[in-house]
């Protein structure tokens, strides 16, 4: 019975050389993205609403290469691989969602929440098809096909994008270029919500 109960402990070191248990062996790449609104609410400022008016922004369904924290990069029509030496800090999806909400909020013309938790509001949703390096181009593409749902049922959808041109396949060039196209089509889809 003792055998049985040390036998499986025994294997543990040889395990420790096959899996990553993320005790702080797995190397950090030395660029880390993040999205910075260039819109967002005042220190301070608040705003309220009722429930049937607050806007909930949902997180993206995203195209599978974005379903991580790697940067996508567009080799040609059929090839994906991603950015050496740079990650994302979250998903693009679930950053891009954070950017949506802080640029509706800097508008100040209603109570605009995260997630469905006031799904009985109208609610801004979507599809994140591109967000990241097209490399036969030199440019960062942001593509977002947005799907504003309002509480009487209209449906209506918008297909934003904007890019950067000649950009360096570089990590300190890609990540503000991609801050700044995500900032782009964040305002259009604000201006689009009203």
């Amino acid at each position: 019975m003792r055998k049985a109960l040390i036998a499986p402990l025994l294997l543990i070191p040889a395990l420790g050389g096959c899996i990553n248990l993320g005790l702080g062996s797995a190397k950090v790449p030395p660029t880390l993205y993040t999205l910075t609104p260039e819109s967002a609410p005042a220190d301070g400022s608040t705003i309220s609403g009722r429930p049937e008016t607050t806007l909930s922004v949902i997180e993206p369904q995203a195209a599978a290469k974005l379903g991580v924290v790697r940067v996508a990069v567009t080799v040609d029509r059929a090839r994906i691989a991603y950015l050496k030496q740079a990650q994302w800090v979250e998903r693009p999806s679930r950053l891009f969602q954070h950017l949506l909400a802080e640029t509706l909020r800097a508008r100040g013309k209603r109570l605009v929440v995260e997630g469905e938790s006031l799904a009985h509001g109208p609610t801004l949703s979507g599809w994140l098809i591109d967000f990241g390096y097209d490399a036969p181009a030199a440019a960062v593409v942001v593509r977002y096909d947005a799907t504003r749902q309002l509480p009487d049922g209209t449906i209506e959808t918008r297909r934003f994008e904007a890019s950067v041109d000649h950009i360096a396949a570089q990590p300190d060039a890609i990540g503000p270029a991609l801050n700044q196209a995500a900032n782009q089509v964040a305002k259009a889809v604000a201006d689009w919500i009203g």
